[in-house]
């Protein structure tokens, strides 16, 4: 069972007063018995210490029986003054649930009131309800869903690594296979997607999904399983029943239209390895991420996020949009969102002081961080007035409310 994390400032909730007040007498004797020594850097000024974060030593806590955190946040890094407008000052970073494996494809139900989000490893489906902060189990098994998102009738969409295909859970209960080949050949196992106010659904397609922990290996010669020696079959002797069998396409980006009709609108030899992927408020920016290199892969992706035109149903002018580079480390890009002012949040899988999210303005210019104590695979924008972010980081889920608000559903 995983530990559940204390509710953050302005909940009302009864029973999460219940809980605070509960906890409220340890909290008490454990920041009176904590040393000042310990709240500060060494070398620190006898008169100010600086704030424990992420890289301080020892470094901040979390959770449940923590000290509380001095505003600003000294883990959100303000690189251009700008980012200042999309921060509230009198909040911190929070930790809100922890115990998962791998967490991933965090997408908010308006509808709902929730946050659904996949473990991917532990082929699970879990929910994080608003109103009593708790997370529940949703679907499972979940066949190693990854993505996750809700089109503009408020139907949940996911990808499926262990089905190799994209779905769309409809109102009634009811499944619908949105896509799981092309031109008669099986997917790879579809990562990350996004619908389109046109019906569209656009989804990434790389080979990270195609292994033991996330999904299942290809049949003996496929890629992931060049000399046969894995059992697909083994502890799940459905593997290949529905979906690919093996890795038989390139691994490329997609459009799904209501016709039914699928499209390449970008091939995998022009941006390997696509992973995440979001448009601009306006619909007119599509950008999308090239990740590194996956399950069988000669080549990897290049790490970086590019961006391209929309002209209706196809793209046009490709540019990279950001390396991703900061003081020199490479934050290694997976998921991202767009605010409502065309701003990119975008996750970091980096080391220690450079994981967690990257914020950049429509036209690339890196405004800020926040830190996190895990790499980060994605990310979104959720809670009633969808201000505030949630953050898929490994282990955890982590939030932060902000001055903005998402611009897509889900």
């Amino acid at each position: 069972m995983m530990d559940n994390e204390i509710a953050w400032p302005g909940d009302n909730q009864g029973m999460a007063r219940r809980r605070v007040l509960r906890g409220a007498a340890g909290l008490t004797v454990a920041a009176a018995a904590a040393p000042i020594a310990a709240l500060a850097q060494p070398n620190a000024s006898a008169s100010r210490a600086t704030p424990p974060s992420v890289v301080s030593n020892p470094p901040r806590q979390w959770g449940r029986g923590a000290p509380p955190n001095i505003y600003p946040d000294p883990d959100i890094i303000v690189v251009d003054d700008a980012f200042k407008q999309y921060l509230l000052g009198i909040t911190p970073v929070h930790r809100i649930w922890t115990g998962f494996l791998w967490a991933e494809g965090p997408a908010w139900s308006s509808q709902g009131q929730y946050l659904v989000f996949s473990d991917v490893q532990a082929n699970t489906q879990y929910r994080f309800l608003w109103d009593d902060r708790r997370v529940t189990t949703f679907r499972k098994p979940s066949f190693n869903s990854n993505g996750n998102s809700f089109d503009f009738q408020g139907r949940q969409l996911s990808t499926e690594d262990f089905h190799r295909r994209v779905v769309r859970w409809e109102h009634d209960g009811t499944m619908t296979v949105i896509a799981d080949s092309f031109e008669g050949k099986g997917l790879n196992s579809p990562n990350d997607l996004v619908p389109h106010p046109d019906g569209s659904i656009w989804f990434t397609d790389p080979p990270y999904g195609d292994s033991l922990s996330e999904g299942h290996p290809d049949e003996a010669g496929g890629p992931t399983n060049p000399q046969g020696v894995l059992n697909p079959r083994t502890g799940a002797p459905d593997a290949g029943v529905i979906g690919g069998r093996k890795r038989e396409l390139p691994a490329n980006t997609y459009r799904w239209d209501p016709s039914g009709r699928l499209d390449v609108v970008v091939p995998g030899e022009q941006v390997p390895d696509p992973n995440g992927l979001c448009f601009s408020p306006d619909y007119k920016t599509l950008y999308l991420i090239s990740t590194g290199k996956g399950p069988g892969d000669t080549e990897g992706g290049k790490g970086v996020i590019y961006a391209f035109d929309v002209q209706g149903q196809k793209l046009a002018d490709q540019r990279v949009f950001t390396d991703m580079m900061v003081d020199g480390v490479h934050c290694g890009p997976d998921g991202m969102r767009a605010d409502v002012s065309g701003n990119l949040w975008c996750a970091s899988n980096a080391p220690l002081g450079y994981a967690g999210v990257l914020v950049f303005t429509p036209q690339a210019k890196l405004l800020g961080r926040i830190r996190l104590p895990e790499v980060c695979a994605n990310l979104a924008f959720a809670g009633p007035k969808r201000n505030h972010l949630i953050m898929c980081a490994s282990q955890s889920l982590y939030m932060l409310q902000v001055q903005t608000q998402g611009a897509a559903p889900g």
